[in-house]
């Protein structure tokens, strides 16, 4: 079971934006993802708590921010309910979309176990449609992106081999592109995203 620590920044100007403590791990289900946001000083500020199915599918989200929550999974599409800080107010949502994003490191690792891209010289991007949660009040809107693998290495540790997947994610609406390197269950890099600590290594899914 991965346990460590993100930092989280802006990837434009770096500005320290919080940190994300998280564990996970595969189970009978798929695999789930939980993890606290704290702020570079120390105060809460939100969770994550994800399950994905075998396939990668969305099973269950539940998000908190800014007092804001967001509860989801995948059906008809993806349906989720955004409910306000007084808790006096839900509205619904549904798009037809695969899955869905945010800040947190989670959705990378769901977008690539949802995609199970290959490497090869004949391989092409793939599209995806998702309904992204943005900060700090998880405002719905959908995006579309492409994702490629453009390789996959070994890299030997005191813990055996780590094999590092390098893929290509290109903003569909704006053409911008950007490198997200993962291992297993955990980012290792990625725009806005630095892996801090990780207690144990990465699990490797079937």
């Amino acid at each position: 079971m991965p346990r460590g620590r993100y930092s989280l920044h802006d990837p434009h100007d770096h500005t320290p934006l919080a940190h994300e403590h998280f564990h996970c791990a595969p189970g009978p289900s798929g695999w789930r993802y939980v993890s606290q946001l704290t702020t570079p000083t120390g105060e809460h500020t939100g969770s994550v708590d994800l399950t994905l199915d075998d396939l990668g599918r969305p099973l269950r989200l539940e998000l908190h921010a800014g007092g804001w929550q967001v509860r989801g999974g995948a059906l008809d599409g993806v349906t989720w309910v955004r409910t306000d800080p007084t808790g006096t107010q839900a509205t619904e949502g549904n798009v037809p979309a695969h899955a869905f994003t945010g800040t947190s490191p989670a959705f990378l690792i769901a977008t690539s176990r949802l995609l199970r891209l290959t490497a090869t010289a004949s391989s092409s991007a793939t599209r995806v449609r998702l309904v992204a949660f943005t900060d700090p009040v998880l405002a719905p809107r959908t995006v579309d992106q492409s994702w490629a693998l453009l390789g996959r290495e070994a890299h030997t540790t005191d813990n055996g081999p780590l094999t590092v997947d390098e893929y290509q994610v290109t903003a569909l609406d704006t053409g911008e592109q950007h490198l997200v390197h993962i291992a297993g269950d955990v980012v290792l890099a990625a725009p806005g995203i630095e892996l801090e600590e990780l207690e144990t290594p990465p699990s490797t899914f079937d």
